[in-house]
């Protein structure tokens, strides 16, 4: 208990300072950040380099964020929804444009390639943690020039124009026809008007980043990586920062993805940071650490991309429950060096399996590293041994 106090102090006096030692914080972080109120937020958003270091620059560096982050919603989301529904300046569409004009230029175009981007990520995050149910809860701060919009088109409105209804006929034995009227997408189930779920706030978030980031726009898995950022700003205790976790999350999520967007691009998947070559980098510390276990692979032909693609890409976040992706990320996000830790962690992952995939055949040993039954605490023993 004592330990655990000093180490709380130890987390305060370091968050408090007008200038915060980030090597500091990044070495208590490493160990686990205490589930007290406040300071994981903080942590992430210094060790994500959002927040400067001194303090004395926030309220300026974050009104600038905000007011940036609030333009985007306006120019990429309200704005256009205005435009097309026809509230605002209507376009003359007969000569000029239409919805089949072949011109890469064309708005319509652009507009039904952001729509295609658009469902499926809607796609993705209704199903975002379904196991903690978070996501599907009213968030206390939604977006009200959206949420309360009576003249335009919102993102909840171009999916439900775009996603596919359709209708299931069957016949009884009486020989009655019946209609059963489906929708594509029923995971989670949009809120009424005037509220907006978490899981649209990072629907938001994500077409946006598409829509900056055009080179990559989306792909599958980027909405593992925002979940567990978002949700923690969005649980903060503190109402000053808990109003503005959308903005927060959004920045953080676009600093982390600078640093992995290579693992999402295929072309660049033997770069440097390509997930090939983390891949490769893995079986080698294997082969270092376990040269039977190594071997045992090899003779199988039981190649990463198997396993271990989904953990390198989504950084664990599939493997572990939710409190335990935190644990694990409190550690990646404390060093430079946090792609060598994940490889480490992988490795552990595998070791603690070493006597069941030294004696199974190739079928078993695939599912064995595919659904694991490692607890968190083994896998961070099993990698500081490594």
């Amino acid at each position: 208990m004592a330990a655990y106090k000093a180490k709380l102090d130890e987390f305060h006096q370091v968050l408090s300072e007008d200038e915060i030692d980030l090597k500091h914080l990044e070495k208590i972080c490493f160990n686990g950040i205490p589930d007290v109120p406040g300071i994981r937020p903080l942590s992430w958003k210094l060790l994500l380099n959002y927040l400067p270091v001194n303090r004395s620059k926030w309220p300026q560096f974050l009104e600038k964020q905000r007011h940036t982050y609030n333009n985007f919603i306006k120019e990429m989301i309200v704005d256009p929804g205005k435009q097309h529904f026809g509230q605002n300046e209507k376009m003359d569409v007969t000569f000029e444009d239409h919805p089949l004009n072949p011109n890469p230029d064309s708005q319509w175009g652009a507009y039904f390639k952001d729509n295609k981007v658009l469902v499926q990520i809607d796609k993705d995050v209704r199903r975002l943690c379904p196991d903690i149910g978070f996501f599907q809860q009213a968030c206390d701060f939604p977006c009200e020039e959206i949420v309360n919009a009576q003249s335009m088109e919102t993102l909840r409105k171009r999916v439900d124009c775009s996603v596919l209804q359709f209708q299931t006929v069957t016949k009884n034995r009486q020989g009655i026809y019946n209609v059963i009227s489906k929708k594509a997408s029923q995971e989670y189930e949009v809120l009424t008007n005037g509220q907006e779920s978490h899981w649209e706030v990072v629907e938001r978030i994500l077409f946006l980043y598409a829509k900056l980031n055009p080179g990559i726009a989306y792909v599958q898995g980027m909405n593992e990586i925002i979940g567990p950022i978002y949700y923690i700003f969005a649980s903060d205790a503190d109402i000053s920062w808990k109003k503005h976790a959308e903005c927060d999350a959004f920045f953080c999520f676009t600093n982390l993805m600078s640093e992995i967007r290579d693992n999402f691009i295929k072309t660049l998947d033997d770069s440097a940071m390509g997930i090939g070559n983390m891949m490769k980098q893995l079986m080698t510390r294997l082969e270092s650490e376990d040269i039977a276990l190594w071997q045992r692979f090899e003779k199988q032909d039981l190649k990463p991309q198997f396993y271990s693609f989904r953990w390198l890409t989504l950084m664990l976040s599939q493997e572990f429950p939710m409190p335990d992706v935190i644990r694990v990320w409190d550690s990646l996000f404390s060093g430079k060096k946090r792609f060598n830790l994940l490889i480490d962690i992988c490795l552990a992952m595998i070791v603690l399996l070493r006597d069941d995939l030294l004696v199974s055949d190739f079928s078993a040993n695939v599912k064995l590293l595919q659904v694991r039954t490692c607890q968190l605490k083994n896998v961070f023993s099993e990698t500081r041994n490594a």
